[in-house]
């Protein structure tokens, strides 16, 4: 007879069996999990989609900026010099007082009948600094004199292959032979022909690389320090960088998992009575039976944290080229945000082992008797207090509200924790909403009373429910509240710049953008000088674009101004031409002959302590420019002669609302009366149809070549677009809880239901009660949420000096919250009904789980 040792002994403990009892309920959990992972899909599938999504997002968050110090390559600190006859010794007082430094020598050539240029580069690949800013995609690096390297998009142009020769044009012509693609990783738009260093004659600008040594300040460079750029320069601090608000956003995701996963895991917990209770028999500890939930519970987090993961990984691989195209850098296939993907997926198993915790403690107290038999313990009534809840509001409040005040300089913690106590706020204030709906169930059918009751007597199952559905519409509701309130301000102005068939054509030295600098780039020397042949260049791209309607826009030195703290204006005040009139289709009887202002902007002919001011106003340092600051001006009412106080204000909303289109012009009464000047800035082009991109591109190249620029339809969503989205996002998402909430209530009370069909209750009395909880749930949600996203946004705008409370009450999205508050509860009640009445499978006992 043998005896073998098939494990080794651990010691276990007097009171709940040591690490052998612990041991060996862990493996049960694992078994059970193996066995019974299928009813646990809701909170898996939930997990995996939520990891996924947050590598995904997190990776195009933070890969889609350009890389942190683009251009310095592995150097600490960059020169840039101009060419000239002093290059030479800048570069050697650089070497003299930092030691090794990387020269790349660059000189701009025109591309022949064209307005775009590249770069002819001198630059070592094997240079001590510059290795990260150059890589080969094909062929090799330039060695000799005669030969060159180029990029796709220098290749493309000139229609150049490795092995071509190409006679390259500019101040100094050569033949060279094309013997490598190139590109630079960290700027794919930068565009370039390299060439072995040495071979840059006459360099237009010089970026010189170089790490000073410890102690060497960039004062001590002398006149070189003005050219000098640190590398902690350039790369700017922000402490809500896309990291952090990627992880607040997935931490916010993960209470709303953990709060839906509750109902999860009690069910699971109420199937597994009769096991849980037999282990009790066997002499199981309570400590013991609750680490075989909370186990469970951390095996759902691990395996869901692990299948999002990869899951994620799998599409961001699939995604990364196309990032990159639009990006314009290289990104490496494992550039992750690893801070941010590890601690989500920590998160994840945190949150379900808390979600698990609560069942935990609650199977325990039902006494092992009634576990084996099956029966769920009653319901413990719980009494709590709403003021916490609202205690919590009122900080979260005045957290916000001062952040609000100090928006212009700070107020990040503020902020972060005035949402947090908001959300506690929500979570702690559920249960109380449940009770408040079931008291108001006294008159209501005996179906949905029942429905009303039962959602107060297991508060706190349903209470985690609803504070998920509060805070999907909370976030719906808040991003509403702010996005009218930020649209609805009508002196700066924010949406779309133009409708999608609109053109605008400013004059040189004219535009948004400033003298110089319009929206369609730096403008070149031309050869439109005068008005008419600038007049002509814009009939020319009107006849392109396939459009008889060229709109003049005459513009005055006069501009609307507000006197008052606030927002200022912001805009461009045109001149209301009978052209221009008649664009639009406004009558001349439409137009009041005293009004010095119409305007497309809705409720601008109520703002008090308007301006409209001209002449030498701004030249005597007497105010500010319209749109540039904040702060009321210096006097008010202003001085007469070069000021009007309070003009009359006309609102005509068939003016295009465009932010750079003529939203608000000046009557040619008040040019007239003030005795203005008037010059043309530009012409605005209808087209039948929106112009294509080859279109809009051939206009950018023929106005550029006269000194011109253009505008065109940018991507600003309007308001519509955003409150659209939002409201759909939030009713979406409180819906999909909804069902996942609904679906895990019936699993749990599918005794009570067995019970009232075998005492003849009908479908239409099932359906009663699926529909009353769905709408009990949805409209409490909502009501909450809705509650939560204006406390928040009160106390943000409470002190605010841009976006006050005036902004706030005129613009509140009344339709939007209508869908929220009204519609979603009514899809709720339908949906539950018509998903609702199927009789149960077994009516006179208990299925064996």
């Amino acid at each position: 007879m043998s005896t073998a040792l098939r494990e080794r002994p651990a010691s276990a403990g007097t009171s709940n069996g040591g690490v052998p009892a612990r041991r060996a309920v862990i493996r049960w959990s694992w078994r059970m999990f193996r066995r019974e992972w299928r009813q646990q899909t809701l909170v898996l599938a939930l997990i995996v989609v939520a990891l996924a999504a947050t590598v995904i997002g997190a990776a195009v968050a933070t890969d889609t900026p350009p890389p942190a110090g683009a251009g310095f390559g592995t150097a600490q600190d960059m020169a840039t010099l101009p060419g000239g006859p002093h290059l030479a010794g800048q570069i050697a007082v650089l070497q003299q007082h930092v030691g090794r430094v990387d020269v790349i020598e660059n000189q701009a050539i025109a591309v022949p009948g064209s307005i775009n240029t590249y770069d002819l580069r001198a630059q070592d690949p094997n240079g001590p600094f510059g290795q990260p800013m150059l890589s080969l995609v094909s062929g090799h690096y330039p060695t000799g004199p005669d030969q060159v390297a180029v990029t796709d998009g220098v290749a493309a142009t000139f229609n150049l292959r490795v092995g071509d020769v190409w006679h390259q044009g500019g101040q100094d012509p050569k033949t060279r032979q094309v013997v490598g693609i190139v590109q630079n990783p960290q700027s794919l738009l930068d565009e370039f022909a390299l060439v072995a260093p040495g071979q840059v004659s006459t360099p237009s600008q010089v970026t010189v690389l170089f790490t000073a040594p410890p102690g060497t300040t960039t004062a001590s460079l002398g006149s070189l320090s003005q050219d000098v750029v640190t590398r902690h320069d350039a790369v700017a601090s922000n402490p809500l960088n896309p990291e952090t608000i990627v992880l607040g956003l997935v931490t916010v995701g993960m209470l709303l998992i953990a709060l839906v996963a509750v109902g999860g895991f009690t069910v699971l917990a109420q199937r597994r009575l009769r096991s849980l209770g037999m282990l009790g028999a066997l002499g199981a500890t309570d400590r013991n039976i609750r680490l075989v939930v909370r186990v469970n519970g951390v095996l759902v987090g691990v395996v869901g944290a692990l299948a999002g993961a990869i899951l994620g990984l799998a599409g961001w691989l699939a995604y990364r080229p196309r990032l990159e195209s639009s990006a314009h850098h290289l990104i490496g296939p494992f550039q992750l945000p690893w801070i941010v993907i590890g601690p989500a997926m920590a998160l994840a198993v945190v949150a379900t082992y808390f979600a698990a915790s609560r069942p935990a403690r609650a199977i325990t107290r039902i006494p092992v008797v009634a576990a084996l038999s099956g029966r769920p313990a009653p319901p413990k009534q719980v009494h709590r207090s709403a003021l916490p809840g609202v205690v919590l509001f009122v900080v979260a409040a005045a957290l916000l509200s001062y952040s609000g005040k100090s928006a212009n300089g700070g107020g990040a913690p503020e902020l972060v924790f005035g949402l947090v106590a908001l959300i506690v706020a929500i979570i702690l204030l559920a249960p109380f909403c449940l009770v408040v709906l079931a008291s108001f169930g006294r008159w209501a059918p005996i179906a949905v009373r029942l429905a009303l009751r039962d959602l107060a007597r297991y508060r706190a199952r349903s209470g985690s429910a609803l504070a998920a559905i509060s805070l999907g519409v909370f976030i719906g509701a808040l991003v509403c509240i702010l996005t009218a309130q930020r649209y609805g301000n009508v002196l700066d102005y924010a949406g779309p710049n133009l409708a999608s068939n609109q053109v605008i054509v400013y004059t040189p030295n004219s535009g948004p953008l400033g003298a110089g600098n319009g929206p369609g780039g730096p403008s070149t020397s031309g050869t439109a000088s005068t008005p008419q042949a600038q007049a002509a260049v814009a009939q020319n791209i009107a006849k392109a674009l396939g459009s008889n309607t060229v709109i003049e826009l005459d513009q005055t030195s006069a501009s609307l101004q507000h006197a008052a703290a606030g927002r200022s204006w912001s805009g461009p005040v045109y001149v209301a031409t009978p052209q221009l009139l008649q664009a639009f289709g406004i009558k001349a009887s439409d137009v009041n002959p005293d009004a010095d202002i119409l305007t497309a902007r809705p409720g601008l002919s109520g703002v008090s302590e308007m301006q409209l001011v001209y002449g030498g106003y701004f030249e005597n340092g007497q105010g500010r420019q319209g749109g540039q600051g904040n702060g009321p001006p210096t006097s008010w009412p202003c001085p007469k002669g070069q000021c009007l106080a309070n003009p009359v204000i006309q609102e005509v909303g068939a003016l295009p609302s465009g932010t750079s289109a003529p939203n608000t012009v000046i009557t040619e009464h008040a040019i007239h009366t003030l005795g203005l000047q008037t010059s043309p800035q530009g012409w605005l082009i209808q087209t039948p149809h929106p112009p294509t991109a080859a279109q809009i591109t051939d206009a950018r190249l023929t106005a550029s070549a006269a000194g011109m620029t253009i505008e065109t339809k940018n991507s600003s969503p309007s308001s519509a677009e955003i409150l659209n989205y939002a409201t759909a996002f939030g009713i979406a998402l409180a819906l999909g809880i909804l069902a996942m909430s609904i679906g895990l209530i019936r699993s749990e009370t599918a005794r009570d239901l067995r019970t009232l069909t075998a005492t003849g209750a009908s479908s239409f009395t099932r359906r009663e009660l699926t529909a009353a909880t769905a709408f009990a749930l949805a409209l409490g949600g909502a009501v909450l949420g809705t509650v939560a996203a204006y406390v928040a946004a009160i106390g943000y705008a409470w002190d605010n000096p841009l976006d006050g409370l005036s902004e706030l009450s005129n613009s509140v999205p009344i339709q939007q919250l209508l869908f929220i508050l009204v519609g979603m509860p009514v899809v709720a009640a339908v949906v539950g009904w018509l998903m609702a009445g199927r009789e149960p499978s077994a009516i006179s006992r208990q299925p064996l789980e």
